[in-house]
C-alpha cells in the first residue's frame, strides 16, 4: 500500500535523516506540508518524537532550517516533526492581508468563524491527524510523545501540550505568547477565528488554562525561555501573566529570563540543548 503523503525531499543528516513532505490533511480539507528528522536510532526500534510549532510567518521548514537542534537530536535519538503553521492555497476573502493573520498565522486552534472554520483547525490537525500519520508512517513511540514551540508556536505546544497530558508527556516553549487573550495579536487572531465570545478565547489561552490546571493530571513541569531584549515582551507575550497562573495552580514553570537575547533564532539556537535534554529526561524517565 503506497504512503498517504508525498515525499518532496530527503537529507541525509547527523547520520539520520531529515524529510519535507505533503498530504491531503481531512482536518483542514487542503494540502498540509510537514517536516522530520528521524535520529540513526530510529533504524533500531521506536524512538521518542517531539512536535515543534514554529512562530508567525513561518513554515514547515523554519525549525529544521535555522534551530541547529538535528545534532543533539541524533545524539539523544529524538525524532523532530514540525508541521507548518497554516493551511496555504485557499484563497479565501484576506488570508493574506496581514502577517499575524491566515496564512502563516493558523494558532493552533480550531476556528469557529467562517470563512475559516472548514480549513483552520489547526488544533485538530496537530493533535490527531499529523499524530496519527507519524505514528503509522514513522518510528516514533506514542507513549513517549513531547511538544514545543517558538512565539505563537509556544503559545500552540502550551495550550496543546496542557489540554491533552495523556498525548504530551513534556512541555517547552521559546518566547510564548502566553496570554493571547491580553495582547493584540492573540486579540486579533481570536477575533477572526472564534468570534466575539472571549470564553471561548480561553480554551486557547495557557495563561487561562495554566491557573486553573487540576490537581493529578496534566500537571507536567513546563520550561520557558525568554530574551529581555525581545521587542514583542512587553506588548505581545507576556510571560509575567503565565508565572502568575502557574503559581496560583501550583503548576511547576521554569521561566528563564536572558539579557540581550531578542526573539528570534538566534537565541533559541543556544539554547535548543537544553530543551531537548528536558523533553529527553521527561519521556525516558
Amino acid at each position: 500500500m503506497s504512503e498517504p503523503f508525498e515525499t518532496i525531499s530527503q537529507h541525509r543528516c547527523f547520520g539520520g535523516t531529515v524529510g519535507f513532505y505533503r498530504h491531503q490533511a481531512a482536518s483542514t480539507q487542503s494540502a498540509m506540508r510537514f517536516a522530520v528528522f528521524t535520529p540513526p536510532q530510529a533504524a533500531h526500534g521506536a524512538v521518542p518524537v517531539l512536535y515543534f510549532l514554529a512562530g508567525l510567518t513561518c513554515t514547515e521548514e523554519t525549525f529544521m532550517i535555522k534551530a541547529g537542534a538535528q545534532r543533539v537530536a541524533a545524539e539523544l535519538g529524538v525524532m523532530l516533526v514540525a508541521p507548518d503553521t497554516s493551511p496555504r492555497g485557499l484563497n479565501l476573502p484576506g488570508e493574506s492581508a496581514s502577517w499575524d493573520f491566515g496564512v502563516g498565522a493558523g494558532f493552533y486552534l480550531d476556528a469557529t468563524e467562517a470563512p475559516w472554520s472548514k480549513h483552520f483547525r489547526m488544533y485538530r490537525y496537530v493533535t490527531e491527524e499529523l499524530r496519527a500519520l507519524i505514528g503509522a508512517h514513522f518510528p516514533a513511540d506514542p507513549a513517549r510523545t513531547g511538544i514545543f514551540g517558538h512565539s505563537m508556536g509556544g503559545h500552540g505546544a502550551l495550550v496543546l501540550g496542557l489540554r491533552n497530558p495523556q498525548i504530551y508527556r513534556s512541555i517547552s516553549a521559546f518566547a510564548p505568547i502566553s496570554a493571547p487573550r491580553q495582547c493584540p495579536w492573540g486579540q486579533k487572531a481570536f477575533s477572526g477565528y472564534l468570534g466575539p465570545d472571549r470564553g471561548q478565547w480561553a480554551e486557547y489561552d495557557a495563561t487561562e488554562i495554566a491557573a486553573r490546571v487540576p490537581d493529578g493530571a496534566g500537571r507536567t513541569p513546563l520550561l520557558v525561555d525568554q530574551g529581555l531584549a525581545d521587542p514583542y515582551l512587553a506588548e505581545q507575550l507576556h510571560p509575567h501573566l503565565l508565572e502568575q497562573a502557574c503559581r496560583q495552580s501550583e503548576l511547576k514553570l521554569t521561566l528563564r529570563r536572558h539579557e540581550g537575547y531578542d526573539h528570534g533564532y538566534y537565541f533559541m539556537a543556544g539554547l535548543i540543548e537544553d530543551h531537548l535534554r528536558h523533553h529527553v529526561r521527561i519521556l525516558n524517565g
